[in-house]
């Protein structure tokens, strides 16, 4: 019985993702609405399988959803038809980005990348810079999941080496990693949504948000120098020790087959998105799915892996869609609200109330406000994702007097800090559950300086640009 609702929930999810995809070629009044059905039966189970705790944010955006229609005399069953099919293309890429880390559990291609980079990463300072470049470059494949593989890594290759000290080595340089990650990774589905729906350049905003993102990577390895003199203790001699003892002398610096093979599938599967995009012009949000699921599938089959391919997919239908339930209810009642405050005008209210207090309040704007948004929100435990979404659905039918770019980055520099600082979202979680300490030190304690500094980097660059602009 229980495999059997579990079957029944990934048909359904997956069955309303494959009729989203039907719908860009035809356009039909009756699939819109068997999608909206679906949308609302992927909500129903969604909220099935999650305990009672974890339904109240839904229930709360879907009940403050009805209360904005009734009170505007919006129509009711527009709402629902339309809020059921917003999210479809960002459920779609929640469900399948993330079955791209079935490659990464075939070969050691973490081991050999840091074996190649050995050389290169025998002082403290170094070493951090590398942890925060490839949690960086993992995230295109694992997301969050990125911080759990990295970390594990690293006890590995330190082994004894325990104490704040080290933990706040380690876990600040993760952290950091992956909280810059939402400002330019395409994989991050914050990330591509905010660009999609402000209609900015993928380009111009991974560009933007790579060269800021490699600036506060820098300032991270800077403030690392003071952590350490903070602590008083030697990274650089441990950690030479520890790379000897564990990667050999005829490891370092080798450039293995597993390197090439990490190499080739990163260009070849991102290269072929961006392809897509920039030569045909497809959307961005309904180009990855597919490109990753394409492209995961013909690794298995090129490498004669069927039988890991078999539980993988076995899993996929079974325990992993039941473990997006909480994401997809959250996405879903979240496009019910879009569509009841674009709807109702009350959207455009609320941004008109922020470009009052950008004319009466000297040195502030829009570009101050919105990273303020998710930050705060962070602390009621509310995502970052939820959060661009709702933030972007709005600002999709407002005019506003900045590049869409620079509305991309001040609002992904909110979730940046969000990430840093929240003990009640999912970054911090992570990490709090590997190196066991508390979610509080891991996020706000070890990282609130560092924010503050990122933050006031980020404002000096928007107000400097948007001024020239």
């Amino acid at each position: 019985m229980k495999n059997g609702s579990m079957y029944a929930y990934a048909a359904i999810v997956n069955l309303y993702i494959v009729l989203f995809y039907i719908t860009l070629q035809v356009e039909n009044d009756l699939l819109f609405n068997v999608l909206s059905v679906f949308g609302l039966l992927s909500l129903l189970f969604s909220l099935f399988y999650l305990p009672g705790s974890k339904r109240m944010l839904p229930l709360f955006l879907i009940g403050f959803a009805f209360f904005i229609l009734i009170m505007s005399d919006s129509s009711i069953t527009e709402g629902l038809l339309e809020g059921f099919r917003q999210m479809t293309s960002l459920i779609a890429i929640l469900l399948i980005v993330p079955i791209i880390s079935w490659i990464l559990k075939e070969e050691p291609y973490i081991e050999k990348i840091m074996s190649f980079a050995g050389n290169s990463l025998n002082t403290s300072r170094r070493f951090y810079f590398g942890i925060m470049l490839i949690t960086q470059i993992l995230s295109f494949f694992l997301l969050f999941g990125s911080i759990q593989t990295v970390y594990q890594f690293i006890q590995q290759l330190l082994g004894d080496r325990k104490g704040e000290a080290w933990e706040n080595f380690k876990g600040t340089a993760l952290l950091r990693a992956f909280s810059l990650c939402t400002l330019w990774v395409i994989s991050i589905p914050s990330f591509v949504f905010i660009v999609n729906f402000l209609d900015a350049s993928l380009w111009l905003s991974m560009l933007q948000g790579g060269v800021i993102s490699l600036f506060a990577v820098l300032l991270a390895v800077m403030f690392s120098y003071f952590e350490e003199k903070h602590y008083q203790i030697d990274i650089s001699s441990a950690l030479k020790e520890e790379i000897e003892k564990a990667i050999g002398s005829e490891e370092r610096g080798k450039l293995s087959r597993e390197v090439v093979e990490f190499a080739s599938l990163f260009v070849l599967i991102f290269g072929t998105i961006f392809f897509l995009h920039g030569v045909f012009g497809l959307e961005i949000l309904e180009i990855i799915p597919p490109v990753i699921m394409v492209y995961t599938l013909l690794y298995f089959i090129v490498k004669s892996r069927t039988v890991s391919l078999r539980k993988n997919v076995e899993f996929y239908f079974t325990e992993y869609t039941q473990g997006k339930a909480q994401q997809f209810s959250i996405l879903l009642s979240v496009g019910l609200v879009i569509v009841a405050l674009n709807l109702s005008g009350w959207g455009e209210i609320m941004i008109d109330g922020i470009l009052v207090m950008e004319e009466t309040i000297p040195f502030v704007n829009i570009l101050t406000l919105l990273p303020f948004i998710p930050m705060v929100l962070s602390f009621f435990g509310i995502g970052p994702l939820p959060v661009l979404v709702l933030v972007g659905g709005v600002l999709q039918h407002v005019s506003l007097p900045y590049p869409p770019e620079l509305l991309v980055l001040s609002i992904t520099s909110g979730s940046v800090i969000s990430a840093l600082l929240s003990p009640f979202i999912l970054p911090a979680i992570v990490l709090s559950s590997e190196n066991g300490l508390s979610i509080f030190k891991n996020g706000f304690q070890f990282n609130i300086l560092y924010a503050a500094a990122f933050y006031l980097f980020v404002q000096m660059y928007l107000q400097i640009v948007s001024v020239v602009l």
